[in-house]
């Protein structure tokens, strides 16, 4: 993607993101009511789906958890410095604590309650907005991805950027789900996470392309 695209996406993904956010703290009510008629939908299935239930608790707290998130970015950061691309390690780090800190000031900021049921099937702590598991997910798939050399002859092979790609895009709509289903998350949090993640990841590396030795690893 051109740097202006990148830009671009980083500026309209963090614009929707801004307005979002001022919808959930006027409590817009068709926002409102959408959340919880989609959230009640889905904690009902899943109050009646134990199956499910416990198959998007390991997906949420053990495969697409942050701390797995960051683990991955902490590994991508010492490979890359044992390389030598520091520019580059150093870029991933810095963006990854960003949306950690991001996502921590909204939640005090916002202070939005998470979901409550009678029947609770999972529980999690701070506040809901924005989801921290979509945000910190979003970030370090799209760090990823961009360190990836570019497919092509001589390069990698494109059933691999491909296979990377399928992976990166079912983790972060995944682990969207999984919040929203387990009750814990409204979707507006959920699409909060999602658009500030892309939003830091195209800026930041719409900075990077321009910068010498940050590019993408070489093909």
């Amino acid at each position: 993607m051109r740097n202006d695209h990148l830009r671009w996406t980083g500026i309209g993904c963090a614009l929707l993101g801004a307005v979002l956010t001022a919808l959930v703290v006027a409590r817009w009510r068709p926002l409102i009511a959408y959340d919880e008629r989609v959230s009640g939908d889905l904690h009902a299935h899943a109050v009646t789906h134990p199956g499910v239930t416990h198959l998007m608790r390991v997906l949420s707290d053990w495969v697409w958890d942050p701390w797995t998130m960051r683990a991955l970015a902490v590994a991508a950061c010492a490979l890359l410095w044992w390389r030598g691309h520091r520019g580059r390690a150093l870029r991933v780090a810095v963006v990854t604590l960003a949306a950690s800190v991001l996502q921590q000031g909204l939640k005090v900021l916002v202070g939005r309650e998470r979901p409550v049921w009678s029947d609770p099937v999972d529980s999690a702590q701070y506040a809901a907005y924005p989801s921290g598991h979509a945000m910190t997910a979003t970030v370090v798939c799209g760090l990823l991805l961009w360190l990836l050399p570019r497919p092509g002859p001589g390069g990698w092979p494109v059933a691999w950027a491909v296979a990377a790609w399928v992976v990166a895009v079912v983790s972060v709509l995944g682990v969207g789900f999984t919040r929203v289903y387990l009750g814990v998350h409204w979707p507006s949090d959920v699409l909060a996470g999602w658009l500030l993640g892309v939003a830091l990841v195209a800026l930041a590396t719409s900075v990077a392309v321009r910068e010498r030795g940050c590019d993408p690893v070489e093909r």
